[in-house]
């Protein structure tokens, strides 16, 4: 399986560093992966050119649009369009992968599902100093753990031997670690571009995806990434996003106009 892995960013370029050194340390690469700019500024560049010459083995690209405010839908939706793997993983600019990650994703994908991926919280006090090289000393992170420096501490331990669990509940849905098959992420048009600033364009995706009949695919012990803390994103729009998305759950309907391609103009966006 050919996995495209979209890692979304904004002026983060010290974790974004922190996440491309962990997928280029995979137990499995992926075909290619894709830094989705939210309109970041030059230092993001430099840092996505750098690893993507340290990376022969692994196609580094970087889709970025300007500085309009929050819009994660829409450049996850571009970097979508120049992706080429028959599986997408989406990660956040900000959640460094386990080792096994994409190995996991390859192991957990299954047709007829999408997965939802879980993490582990790096506390402020520890989220300058983590990288990648943390999450492979398991007794390191559960002192960090009992020290209160991580959360979620159940994740830590990967155990491949448990089955995953299938679901169709709305709760614990996060694009930060999600993973879809190419083909259903087209046939209900991606992300839906509607949503503007932070908040529930995740949701209102995984609700169109169980529209289409999808299920939902999960695992405790594996897939897991680490989330550095940050400040709380500004939540100015979540009230009109909260509509958006009642408004979808209501209709029932599982294909948005406003996504990969715009249903008005019929036809693909040119980025």
């Amino acid at each position: 399986m050919n996995i495209s892995v979209i890692v979304t960013t904004y002026n983060r370029p010290d974790s974004l560093e922190k996440v491309l050194e962990g997928l280029l340390h995979q137990t499995v690469l992926p075909l290619e992966i894709i830094v989705a700019d939210d309109g970041s500024t030059l230092e993001t560049a430099h840092i996505v050119e750098q690893m993507a010459v340290s990376s022969p083995d692994c196609p580094i690209h970087h889709v970025r649009h300007e500085d309009l405010g929050f819009r994660a839908a829409e450049i996850r939706n571009k970097a979508i369009l120049k992706s080429s793997g028959d599986y997408i993983i989406s990660l956040d600019g900000d959640c460094i992968p386990d080792r096994h990650f994409i190995q996991d994703h390859c192991q957990l994908a299954k047709p007829g599902y999408f997965f939802q991926g879980k993490r582990v919280l790096v506390e402020k006090a520890l989220q300058d100093a983590f990288n990648f090289s943390h999450t492979q000393k398991i007794l390191r992170l559960i002192a960090h753990a009992l020290k209160g420096e991580i959360s979620n501490a159940h994740h830590l331990v990967r155990l491949p031997f448990v089955p995953a669990v299938t679901t169709t509940r709305m709760t614990g849905i996060r694009s930060c670690n999600m993973g879809f098959f190419r083909k259903d992420l087209f046939a209900i048009n991606g992300f839906n571009q509607a949503f503007q600033g932070w908040g529930r364009e995740d949701s209102e995706l995984a609700v169109r995806l169980y529209n289409y009949r999808l299920k939902r695919r999960e695992h405790p012990f594996m897939a897991v990434c680490f989330h550095l803390w940050h400040e709380e994103n500004d939540r100015t729009n979540l009230e009109k996003n909260d509509q958006i998305l009642k408004e979808v759950m209501d209709a029932g309907r599982y294909r948005c106009a406003d996504g990969l391609v715009d249903d008005d103009a019929e036809g693909k966006r040119q980025y």
